[in-house]
Protein backbone atom coordinates (compact mmCIF):
# COMPACT_ATOMS: atom_id res chain seq x y z
CA UNK A 1 0.00 0.00 0.00
CA UNK A 2 1.55 3.18 -1.05
CA UNK A 3 1.68 5.85 0.92
CA UNK A 4 -1.35 8.23 -0.66
CA UNK A 5 -3.13 5.08 -0.19
CA UNK A 6 -2.69 4.53 3.14
CA UNK A 7 -3.46 8.65 4.34
CA UNK A 8 -6.56 7.76 2.85
CA UNK A 9 -7.36 4.79 4.71
CA UNK A 10 -6.56 6.48 7.71
CA UNK A 11 -8.86 9.56 7.26
CA UNK A 12 -11.86 7.27 6.01
CA UNK A 13 -11.64 5.43 9.36
CA UNK A 14 -10.92 8.53 11.20
CA UNK A 15 -14.24 10.19 10.07
CA UNK A 16 -15.71 6.70 11.02
CA UNK A 17 -14.71 7.24 14.48
CA UNK A 18 -15.47 10.79 13.96
CA UNK A 19 -19.16 9.90 13.19
CA UNK A 20 -19.78 7.24 15.81
CA UNK A 21 -18.41 9.82 18.35
CA UNK A 22 -21.42 12.55 16.47
CA UNK A 23 -23.85 9.58 17.12
CA UNK A 24 -22.74 9.47 21.12
CA UNK A 25 -22.67 13.21 21.52
CA UNK A 26 -26.46 13.47 20.36
CA UNK A 27 -27.27 10.41 22.64
CA UNK A 28 -25.60 11.82 25.43
CA UNK A 29 -27.13 15.22 24.65
CA UNK A 30 -30.74 14.10 25.05
CA UNK A 31 -30.14 12.10 28.08
CA UNK A 32 -28.87 15.21 29.58
CA UNK A 33 -31.46 17.22 28.61
CA UNK A 34 -34.45 15.39 29.81
CA UNK A 35 -32.81 13.80 32.97
CA UNK A 36 -30.66 16.04 34.14
CA UNK A 37 -31.45 19.77 32.88
CA UNK A 38 -35.26 20.11 32.90
CA UNK A 39 -36.23 22.26 35.59
CA UNK A 40 -38.89 20.94 37.86
CA UNK A 41 -42.36 22.95 37.25
CA UNK A 42 -42.18 26.14 39.23
CA UNK A 43 -38.20 26.25 38.94
CA UNK A 44 -36.76 30.05 37.57
CA UNK A 45 -35.05 28.07 34.58
CA UNK A 46 -32.37 30.65 34.80
CA UNK A 47 -31.70 29.92 38.47
CA UNK A 48 -31.91 26.61 37.86
CA UNK A 49 -29.31 26.81 35.13
CA UNK A 50 -26.48 29.04 37.40
CA UNK A 51 -27.05 26.09 40.06
CA UNK A 52 -25.91 23.53 37.50
CA UNK A 53 -23.34 26.14 35.50
CA UNK A 54 -20.47 23.73 35.57
CA UNK A 55 -22.59 20.88 34.68
CA UNK A 56 -24.27 22.68 31.49
CA UNK A 57 -20.83 24.25 30.49
CA UNK A 58 -19.63 20.50 30.16
CA UNK A 59 -22.76 19.70 28.15
CA UNK A 60 -22.55 22.56 25.86
CA UNK A 61 -18.77 21.63 25.26
CA UNK A 62 -19.93 17.96 24.33
CA UNK A 63 -22.55 18.70 22.40
CA UNK A 64 -21.49 21.43 20.07
CA UNK A 65 -17.87 22.05 20.77
CA UNK A 66 -16.23 18.62 20.67
CA UNK A 67 -19.31 17.91 17.98
CA UNK A 68 -18.02 20.75 16.08
CA UNK A 69 -14.77 19.66 16.08
CA UNK A 70 -15.28 15.88 15.28
CA UNK A 71 -17.35 17.14 12.68
CA UNK A 72 -13.90 18.42 10.77
CA UNK A 73 -12.75 14.84 10.07
CA UNK A 74 -16.24 13.57 9.03
CA UNK A 75 -16.85 16.42 6.25
CA UNK A 76 -13.06 15.92 4.51
CA UNK A 77 -13.51 12.41 5.01
CA UNK A 78 -17.16 12.29 2.65
CA UNK A 79 -15.36 14.80 0.71
CA UNK A 80 -12.88 12.43 -0.80
CA UNK A 81 -14.89 9.08 -0.73
CA UNK A 82 -17.52 11.57 -3.06
CA UNK A 83 -15.70 14.19 -4.57
CA UNK A 84 -13.45 11.75 -7.06
CA UNK A 85 -15.62 12.87 -9.80
CA UNK A 86 -16.10 16.41 -9.08
CA UNK A 87 -19.73 17.19 -8.64
CA UNK A 88 -20.75 20.12 -7.89
CA UNK A 89 -23.25 19.09 -5.09
CA UNK A 90 -20.35 17.63 -3.40
CA UNK A 91 -18.36 20.72 -3.52
CA UNK A 92 -20.84 22.68 -2.23
CA UNK A 93 -22.17 20.35 0.00
CA UNK A 94 -18.78 20.14 1.57
CA UNK A 95 -18.58 24.07 2.31
CA UNK A 96 -21.97 23.69 4.11
CA UNK A 97 -20.42 21.40 6.15
CA UNK A 98 -17.27 23.37 7.08
CA UNK A 99 -20.02 26.13 7.66
CA UNK A 100 -22.00 24.02 10.13
CA UNK A 101 -18.73 23.41 11.95
CA UNK A 102 -18.42 27.03 12.91
CA UNK A 103 -21.80 27.60 13.72
CA UNK A 104 -21.64 24.75 15.67
CA UNK A 105 -18.35 25.57 17.49
CA UNK A 106 -19.30 29.74 18.07
CA UNK A 107 -23.16 28.14 19.03
CA UNK A 108 -21.61 26.08 21.63
CA UNK A 109 -19.29 29.15 22.90
CA UNK A 110 -21.47 31.48 23.04
CA UNK A 111 -24.02 29.23 25.51
CA UNK A 112 -20.96 28.28 27.60
CA UNK A 113 -19.73 32.17 28.31
CA UNK A 114 -22.79 33.66 28.25
CA UNK A 115 -23.67 31.60 31.13
CA UNK A 116 -20.57 32.65 32.96
CA UNK A 117 -21.50 36.45 32.62
CA UNK A 118 -24.61 35.87 33.63
CA UNK A 119 -23.90 33.94 36.32
CA UNK A 120 -21.57 36.96 38.17
CA UNK A 121 -24.44 38.88 37.06
CA UNK A 122 -27.34 37.26 38.43
CA UNK A 123 -26.62 38.26 42.41
CA UNK A 124 -26.50 42.14 41.54
CA UNK A 125 -29.13 42.17 39.17
CA UNK A 126 -31.42 39.20 38.14
CA UNK A 127 -33.63 41.07 36.17
CA UNK A 128 -30.70 42.40 33.84
CA UNK A 129 -29.53 38.71 34.00
CA UNK A 130 -32.64 37.42 32.47
CA UNK A 131 -32.39 40.30 29.64
CA UNK A 132 -28.96 39.38 28.77
CA UNK A 133 -29.69 35.43 29.14
CA UNK A 134 -32.82 36.19 26.70
CA UNK A 135 -30.64 37.79 24.16
CA UNK A 136 -27.80 35.52 24.19
CA UNK A 137 -30.17 32.22 23.64
CA UNK A 138 -31.64 34.13 20.52
CA UNK A 139 -28.26 34.33 19.35
CA UNK A 140 -27.27 30.83 20.32
CA UNK A 141 -30.49 29.42 18.68
CA UNK A 142 -29.88 31.45 15.71
CA UNK A 143 -26.04 29.88 14.45
CA UNK A 144 -27.14 26.67 15.29
CA UNK A 145 -29.07 25.93 18.38
CA UNK A 146 -32.60 25.77 17.00
CA UNK A 147 -32.30 26.60 13.32
CA UNK A 148 -30.35 23.42 11.82
CA UNK A 149 -30.16 24.51 7.66
CA UNK A 150 -26.63 24.45 7.30
CA UNK A 151 -26.25 21.31 8.63
CA UNK A 152 -29.33 19.85 6.74
CA UNK A 153 -27.96 21.06 3.27
CA UNK A 154 -24.80 19.24 4.14
CA UNK A 155 -26.17 15.99 4.38
CA UNK A 156 -28.45 16.56 1.73
CA UNK A 157 -26.53 17.08 -0.45
CA UNK A 158 -23.68 14.63 0.58
CA UNK A 159 -26.60 12.06 0.36
CA UNK A 160 -27.90 13.45 -2.96
CA UNK A 161 -24.42 13.01 -4.55
CA UNK A 162 -23.81 9.51 -2.85
CA UNK A 163 -27.40 7.97 -4.39
CA UNK A 164 -26.24 9.15 -8.26
CA UNK A 165 -22.30 7.37 -7.40
CA UNK A 166 -24.37 4.26 -5.95
CA UNK A 167 -21.99 5.15 -2.81
CA UNK A 168 -22.16 4.50 0.47
CA UNK A 169 -25.38 2.66 1.29
CA UNK A 170 -29.11 3.32 -0.07
CA UNK A 171 -30.59 3.22 3.09
CA UNK A 172 -28.07 5.34 4.53
CA UNK A 173 -28.72 7.70 1.79
CA UNK A 174 -32.06 7.90 1.76
CA UNK A 175 -32.50 8.42 5.82
CA UNK A 176 -30.02 11.72 4.87
CA UNK A 177 -32.83 12.71 2.38
CA UNK A 178 -34.97 12.80 5.06
CA UNK A 179 -32.45 14.21 7.80
CA UNK A 180 -31.49 16.73 5.52
CA UNK A 181 -35.20 17.79 4.81
CA UNK A 182 -35.82 18.57 8.38
CA UNK A 183 -32.85 20.66 9.18
CA UNK A 184 -33.82 22.99 6.13
CA UNK A 185 -37.63 22.77 7.61
CA UNK A 186 -36.33 24.32 10.49
CA UNK A 187 -35.96 27.27 8.96
CA UNK A 188 -40.18 28.14 8.62
CA UNK A 189 -41.70 29.58 11.34
CA UNK A 190 -43.85 27.35 13.18
CA UNK A 191 -41.78 23.81 12.20
CA UNK A 192 -38.36 24.49 14.49
CA UNK A 193 -39.78 21.48 16.81
CA UNK A 194 -38.30 19.51 13.78
CA UNK A 195 -35.18 20.38 14.96
CA UNK A 196 -35.70 17.39 17.51
CA UNK A 197 -36.53 14.92 14.19
CA UNK A 198 -33.37 16.44 12.84
CA UNK A 199 -31.23 15.16 15.72
CA UNK A 200 -32.89 11.54 16.39
CA UNK A 201 -32.83 10.62 12.80
CA UNK A 202 -29.15 11.47 12.03
CA UNK A 203 -27.54 9.71 15.69
CA UNK A 204 -29.03 6.97 13.10
CA UNK A 205 -27.36 8.68 9.78
CA UNK A 206 -24.27 9.11 12.01
CA UNK A 207 -24.37 5.61 13.20
CA UNK A 208 -24.59 4.50 9.80
CA UNK A 209 -21.82 6.10 7.65
CA UNK A 210 -19.79 4.95 11.06
CA UNK A 211 -19.86 1.29 10.13
CA UNK A 212 -19.16 2.04 6.00
CA UNK A 213 -16.21 4.55 6.76
CA UNK A 214 -14.53 1.66 9.46
CA UNK A 215 -15.01 -1.00 6.69
CA UNK A 216 -13.40 0.78 4.44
Amino acid sequence: MNKQASNDLQLQRLGGWAALFEATAYIIGFIVMIFFLTPEEGTDPLSFLVENKTFYQLWMLVIYVFFGIALVPLVTALYERLGRNDHLEVRFGTLFGYIWVGLVIASGMVAHQGLESVARMMPHDAQQAEAVWAALEAVQNGLGGGVEVVGGLWVLLVSIVALRQNALQKVANYLGLVVGLAGILTIIPGLGELGAVFGLLQILWFIAIARILLKS
